[in-house]
């Protein structure tokens, strides 16, 4: 199998081949930290976290960068109201990032370079923009990007320089020649943190940053670039202007983007009052059932979110973790076709969706093969976290998972629970089954789903 990917530079999915075979080489925007991270930003570091599993599963080293933008004008405006340094604010939310990161499974990237630690690799670019010509210092201090010295402008995003024109202008106070220039770097303003650079006091542009450290990072062309779809353009158009402008080399070989998030069918935004950040959804719901919520779309097509939706994610762990349920530990095995088809799943373009459809025909298989041979059950169960964990799910003991309480919700204790399942089997040891009825019905309705065999009675939440 072959895996292949849709490359959003050439619009159309291809075969993967890294610069150096066994070894990839990517880079996501990461984080502006100004304010605690929400689902948006859940879905990018989510979709890529299982591309970074996914080809370490299949055999290749990877570096994975993914970035902190730690100055710009959000930063300071948040920091300036608060009356605190920009720093304190960028570390407090830094934090905060991490935690729910690592809350949601996602393993941390090789390397997470921050704007303010490359300022040296950031005004050399810029300084080779200048004597390449592709920029210049205007009159105000700031230095521009010349658009038009750069003939492929636009090929990302398929927008063209006369139609980028036509809803164009100079803001006041901007020294740029053409409405279409942005900023590489910034003059220092009153009451503004600022560095030192050839052109004056002053700062990075957004844009410049991921240029500069991507490259310093992974070279001056890389295998796979990805973010959200809202930074194809400007944001991921101007890092490929910036970039092949300085080095003069093909700048990334494959582009991904993630599709938007929605809230019942509308964009999510804060103006529209469905914003949510990771924290305040993980006070009533697991971190493994957000991913596959993630997970259960593909991550180029937009992400509904619905509170059903992460009730049926729930409902779905349920149904994978039961059927590894008292299972003995055991290696991997029993389930090539199942791997392969998994497998096959991912190679095209990393299709989760399918991929989890998968799991699931896998758990059926178990369950077949259960009552007749545990020991290859077992072995099919130990395959089926395997395939999980490249996920980022089934990472849980089965018997923790099936008896935990969803964040944020309130019920009986697991004592109570025992003690009320002891009660019940002393009803039906007296042969009084209206009361053993009484408490199954008692637990039913807290949410608590008693399971009979002949081993004895397990129980779960719903």
């Amino acid at each position: 199998m072959t895996l292949r990917i849709y490359n959003d530079l050439h619009r159309r999915k291809e075969e993967f081949e890294p610069l150096e075979p066994g070894r990839v080489r990517m880079y996501v925007c990461g984080m502006t930290v100004y304010d605690y991270c929400h689902l948006g930003h859940a879905r990018v570091v989510v979709v890529f976290d299982v591309v970074y599993r996914y080809l370490k599963a299949r055999g290749h080293e990877v570096t994975y960068v993914r970035n902190i933008t730690d100055i710009d004008d959000k930063i300071i405006q948040r920091a300036n109201e608060q009356g605190i340094p920009f720093h304190e604010l960028t570390k407090k939310f830094i934090d905060a990032m991490h935690e729910d990161f690592d809350a949601l499974g996602v393993e941390r990237p090789t390397l997470e370079p921050r704007a303010t630690g490359h300022l040296e690799e950031i005004i050399r670019m810029i300084q080779a923009l200048i004597d390449k010509g592709h920029a210049y210092q205007a009159e105000n201090g700031d230095v521009y990007y010349d658009v038009r010295s750069f003939p492929g402008y636009g090929r990302l995003s398929g927008k063209s320089i006369d139609d980028l024109e036509a809803g164009a202008r100079v803001e006041p106070g901007e020294g740029k020649r053409d409405p279409l220039d942005f900023a590489l770097w910034k003059a220092a303003k009153p009451g503004e943190p600022a560095w030192d650079s050839p052109w004056g006091k002053g700062r990075p542009g957004w844009h410049i940053e991921c240029s500069a450290m991507s490259t310093s990072a992974l070279g001056d062309t890389f295998d796979i670039h990805g973010g959200g779809a809202d930074l194809t353009f400007p944001h991921h158009e101007n890092e490929i202007a910036q970039s092949e402008g300085a080095t003069g080399h093909p700048f990334v070989r494959y582009w991904m983007h993630n599709g938007f998030v929605r809230v019942k069918e509308e964009k999510m935004s804060k103006s529209l009052g469905n914003f949510f950040t990771i924290r305040e959804i993980l006070e009533h719901y697991r971190p493994e059932e957000v991913r596959y919520f993630i997970l259960t779309s593909h991550y180029r097509s937009p992400l509904n979110y619905d509170e059903e939706h992460l009730v049926n994610a729930r409902k779905a762990l349920d149904r994978l973790y039961t059927a590894l349920r008292g299972l003995p530990r055991a290696e991997p095995g029993e389930a090539d076709q199942y791997v392969e088809a998994f497998n096959a799943a991912m190679d095209d373009d990393f299709n989760t969706p399918e991929a989890l459809a998968v799991l699931f025909e896998l758990v059926r298989e178990i369950n077949r093969v259960r009552p007749e041979n545990e020991k290859k059950a077992a072995r099919m169960g130990a395959e089926l976290k395997r395939l999980g964990g490249i996920l980022g799910i089934l990472q849980e003991e089965p018997e923790a998972w099936l008896k935990g309480t969803p964040s944020g919700s309130e019920g009986l204790t697991d004592e109570q629970i025992e003690a009320l399942i002891q009660q019940r089997l002393e009803a039906r040891k007296a042969k009084n089954w209206a009361e053993a009825d009484r408490i199954r019905d008692e637990l039913k309705a807290q949410g608590i789903v008693l399971e009979d065999s002949p081993q004895g009675t397990t129980w779960r939440r719903e």
